[in-house]
This record gives C-alpha cells, sequence and structure tokens, in this order.
C-alpha cells in the first residue's frame, strides 16, 4: 500500500489519535513518531498495530513482528502528520499499556519513586519522564491524572522516557496507602509549614509527591503527620519553580546521597 493523499482516512484517522484524547482512551492506541522513540517502544515490548514510512526519509533498519502492517506514505502526507521534520520518515499506531498500581513492580528493597499530582501540561511530564529515566528511579506513578500518559506533547518532549519508565495511575488516597504499604518515605513538596529538603536522608525507600503548578499538592498530602513536607529554598524575588525542575533537583539530590552511601 502506497498513500498519497492527505484525505486518506488512515491518515485522518491518525490525525484524531492525535488531537483527541477520548480518541485513544476509546481505542486503546496512541501516535509515537521518530526513529528514536519508535525504537524504545520496541525495546520496551509495547505492541505496534501499524507502521507508516516515507522511504525518502527513512533511513533506518528497525525489526518489527510479522503481524505488524507496513505502510508506506509520500513526503507530503508524512510531513502533514509528523509533528517535527527531523523524525526521519517513520510513525506508529501502538497499543496503549495498562499502568494500574496492580502492575506496578519494585524490583528493588530501596526505592525511589516520583509521585506527581494531577500535572496539567503534557510538556512538564514528559520532562519529568526524562528525568526519571535518567535518574533511574523504580517509577513514576500519576495520582489523579488530568492529561494522559500518550498525549503526543507527552511523547514528544519525554524523547522516549514514556516507554522507558515504570509508570503507573491512581486516585491519590490509593497511591498514599500503596507506599505506606511497600513502606516507601513519603516527602511532599510543598511551600507551606515545611523544612528544606537538604535536611532529610533519602537514602532509604523515597517517593517525592509533587504537585501541579498551578494548585500544589492537595490537603491530603500536606496535612499528614506521616508525610514530611519539604521545600526548595528560593533565594531571590519568585517563591517557586518550573515543576519537572523542581522535580529533578529533588530525585538528583537522593541519587546524590545514594551514590555517596
Amino acid at each position: 500500500m502506497y498513500i498519497t493523499s492527505t484525505k486518506n482516512p488512515q491518515i485522518k484517522h491518525i490525525k484524531q489519535l492525535q488531537s483527541k484524547s477520548k480518541q485513544r482512551l476509546n481505542e486503546n492506541s496512541f501516535v509515537v513518531e521518530g526513529v528514536r522513540e519508535v525504537e524504545m517502544a520496541l525495546k520496551s515490548n509495547f505492541v505496534f498495530k501499524k507502521v507508516f514510512i516515507s522511504k525518502d526519509q527513512y533511513q533506518s533498519n528497525l525489526r518489527f513482528s510479522e503481524n505488524t502492517q507496513i505502510i508506506e506514505i509520500s513526503s507530503e502526507v508524512y510531513n502533514h502528520i509528523a509533528y517535527r521534520s527531523s523524525t526521519e520518515g517513520i510513525l506508529a499506531i501502538c497499543e496503549s499499556k495498562i499502568h494500574s498500581l496492580e502492575n506496578l513492580k519494585l524490583e528493588t528493597h530501596n526505592p525511589l519513586i516520583i509521585v506527581v499530582e494531577s500535572p496539567e501540561k503534557p510538556g512538564n511530564l514528559g520532562a519529568i519522564l526524562r528525568t526519571a529515566d535518567a535518574a533511574n528511579v523504580d517509577a513514576v506513578i500519576i495520582s489523579n491524572p488530568r492529561t494522559d500518559f500518550y498525549n503526543p506533547n507527552t511523547v514528544r518532549s519525554s524523547l522516549g522516557a514514556v516507554f522507558s519508565n515504570q509508570i503507573a495511575s491512581a486516585k491519590s488516597e490509593q497511591v498514599i496507602q500503596y507506599l505506606h504499604d511497600h513502606k516507601v518515605n513519603i516527602y511532599a513538596a510543598t511551600l507551606q509549614n515545611s523544612n528544606s529538603y537538604l535536611k532529610y536522608d533519602y537514602k532509604r525507600p523515597t517517593a517525592f509527591a509533587m504537585g501541579s503548578e498551578a494548585l500544589g499538592l492537595s490537603d491530603i498530602w500536606r496535612n499528614r503527620e506521616d508525610i514530611k513536607a519539604i521545600n526548595i529554598p528560593m533565594n531571590g524575588e519568585i517563591d517557586s519553580m518550573n515543576l519537572s525542575v523542581s522535580t529533578a533537583i529533588l530525585t538528583f539530590e537522593a541519587v546524590r546521597q545514594r551514590a555517596n552511601g
């Protein structure tokens, strides 16, 4: 098959998956674009439903299952559906995975976990997933999610880290219970009634709970005696930082402490 029209039903379907969260959820499918991202999804055992290749741009030699349909498209069609011009001529429809707490496997006795409550910006979530991959954390848990993991902006900004991380999603109450059941110490990032993050020891099982930039963490995280409230001291005029930057600072402090024994 060779598609040369941007009005082809399959091309229209890709555009719908890219733009509509409800479509992605109903079909349990999402779009991944670019050689690096597709390769990472392959390594993480995602199921590929269809792969679209522009042979004028595609120079790699990725191997797919015999059941995967490979469809060639023109450069014009590829440029119509691609978010970026530098993704080397490959785009695919993949099957979403189930991201429940029940499926989460903590494979170490001393896990490091990032929890983000109700992140609003897919780009921020993608950046946090890149931090999680770089720090080799055990899991990223999204509580009370407002956006799906496979939003194109999340996939793109994560540079494929949405595939390499263990990810789960649940209500905040369930997440807290899960962490307590696994004897993980919770540190909630909040400005109110909190201590500097530098005062604590993160060598033991640790979870950093981060709130949205607009609202911060909800009361369920801030009003519990068994959750420690921490902050990143601010020495300038503003009193907050970008969510992904704050997450990276806390996460790599834990990595530093653990590396130094």
